[in-house]
């Protein structure tokens, strides 16, 4: 199967996509965090700030306040126990438990990491990992890596002025255990969601931020200490509070993965993964290895697409004051809710304040986007809509510029959808709310070749997230699926004649509570 063939399926026919007849050894199962061994330990404290809702002033942070940060952006918050009967008939029940963080992950198995180089004070400057299970820094390599970071960029972000780095990778076989070749799919969203709320935090927090898709990825995993087989780092993003360049323009010098390579001993730390029987996952390594930069001239800025006019009928949406809220009670608050979905009416004013919110807060610098262009979002939303206040049942996209619902089709589609769910884990019916998030048919490959493909899929996770949270905030719930027909949606949608499909389906709407238990993982 080549490579485009792959990516195809993987969108609009995942059986093509995966393995026949895989099945999941659950026995054998890995951990959802990276347990390194042997490697000097930074302990964090557990008195984490009770509240997120004000943005900090930019100040060079102390080592707790870089735990704060990184428990609030990846760290395990909460212990539950939920109770789920095997079958309608069944006498007894399966007792499920979890460790929860405040990002959603597919099938809350967490397949990405979280590296940070720091220069703070108390701390030796170097390469850490984040220790989730231990809330924690794990000391990789020791010593000041602002060069080499900076030509593995293309110097693009002066990194001697950032006082830290945090490097997001992904561990193939954390989640290619449960989803086959399908799980390539999911980690780059799964990145994406993280990566959206990072960014999130470190606003409140009052970091500057930028997120580097492009990069020398050798160099990075070498320096990291990673076997690219294995794992591998999928966004840099520098941290910082003093006046920074960030240019997308970078060195005309070309700096090739190898000659960073040589300037530094390799390491490989022992860590422990707990799997036995870690089978191949040929694919997804392909994949990894095509979406590879070797050489800083390969870097490419994304040429921006002429926008298509639209005869639709528009649904002008009133302008709302920017939601204030406090970042930590939404985290806790979040939940996907499956089978607990109850149809309630929602007013125009929580989807006005849901689409204006996600999208607003959504901008953030990156190296895709050309000084002088508008740097408009490469993934929009659409959705298909029923019982809203003020507003017909339909299908519409929501045209962000002139903050208004394009109306495409008129009706109720929640039936249509629900029957091609290749799970029936979410009643439709009860969803008054069902977003897609739409980017470019060919995954803007044209421009950034198959790495284009994992940075569109992480764009889309990152506008996930931020859904995700302003639904919280409204007192809704949100349940991210990729298990919905592309194809239905996009005929829905007229989508396929502009050259965008859906990335992901997102039912939004009132909850009932579930019944479990959950206790809270810090002081």
């Amino acid at each position: 199967m080549s490579l485009e063939e792959f990516l195809l399926n993987l969108h609009f026919d995942i059986d093509k996509a995966s393995v026949p007849n895989w099945e999941v050894d659950w026995e054998d199962a890995p951990l959802p965090y990276k347990l390194y061994r042997g490697l000097p330990e930074v302990p964090f404290s557990l008195e984490v700030p009770l509240s997120l809702e004000r943005q900090e002033s930019p100040a060079k942070p102390n080592l707790s306040k870089i735990g704060h940060f990184l428990w609030y952006v990846y760290g395990l918050n909460q212990v539950s126990q939920s109770v789920f009967p095997m079958d309608a008939t069944a006498k007894t029940a399966k007792l499920v438990q979890s460790y929860r963080r405040f990002v959603p992950s597919g099938g809350a198995l967490y397949p990405n990491e979280l590296y940070v180089y720091l220069k703070i004070e108390d701390l030796p400057v170097g390469m850490y990992h984040y220790d989730v299970a231990h809330h924690r820094l794990l000391l990789l390599r020791e010593g000041n890596f602002d060069s080499y970071i900076d030509r593995a960029l293309g110097n693009r972000c002066e990194i001697s002025a950032c006082f830290g780095t945090v490097f997001v990778s992904t561990m193939f076989w954390k989640n290619y255990f449960k989803y086959n070749n399908f799980s390539y799919r999911l980690q780059g969203l799964d990145a994406g969601v993280l990566i959206g709320q990072l960014l999130e935090v470190a606003k409140r927090f009052g970091f500057a931020t930028g997120v580097y898709f492009q990069f020398l990825d050798r160099a990075i995993n070498h320096l990291v200490g990673l076997f690219e087989q294995e794992e591998s780092v999928y966004a840099v993003i520098p941290l910082s509070v003093e006046p920074t360049r960030w240019s997308t323009n970078g060195s005309k010098i070309d700096v090739t993965a190898a000659q960073l390579c040589q300037e530094l001993t390799a390491i490989q730390p022992y860590h422990y993964v707990r799997s036995k029987r870690i089978k191949e996952y040929p694919i997804v390594t392909k994949m990894n290895e095509a979406s590879m930069l070797d050489s800083t001239q390969a870097f490419r800025l994304f040429e921006e697409k002429e926008s298509i006019d639209s005869d639709d009928e528009a649904e002008t949406l009133p302008h709302m004051n920017r939601l204030s809220y406090d970042l930590r009670s939404v985290c806790l608050e979040r939940f996907s809710p499956d089978m607990d979905f109850v149809l309630g009416r929602v007013s125009k004013l929580q989807l006005t304040t849901l689409l204006q919110e996600s999208t607003a807060s959504f901008s953030y610098r990156n190296d895709l986007d050309g000084a002088d262009w508008k740097n408009e979002p490469r993934v929009s939303l659409y959705g298909c809509l029923y019982n809203v206040e003020g507003i017909p049942n339909g299908a519409y996209y929501y045209d962000r510029l002139a903050h208004a619902l394009r109306q495409v089709h008129l009706g109720d589609f929640r039936l249509q959808l629900q029957s091609r769910m290749s799970l029936d884990n979410v009643n439709l019916l009860q969803v008054p709310l069902c977003l897609h998030v739409a980017g470019d048919r060919e995954s803007f490959r044209k421009a950034l070749g198959y790495r284009g493909y994992r940075i569109q899929q992480m764009e889309a996770g990152m506008l996930v997230q931020r859904l995700l949270l302003t639904a919280s905030a409204l007192g809704m719930g949100g349940h991210p699926l990729l298990g919905f027909d592309a194809n239905l949606s996009d005929q829905i949608y007229k989508m396929e004649p502009q050259g965008i499909t859906s990335l992901i389906q997102i039912p939004i709407g009132p909850y009932r509570q579930r019944p479990w238990l959950k206790g809270s993982l810090h002081s």
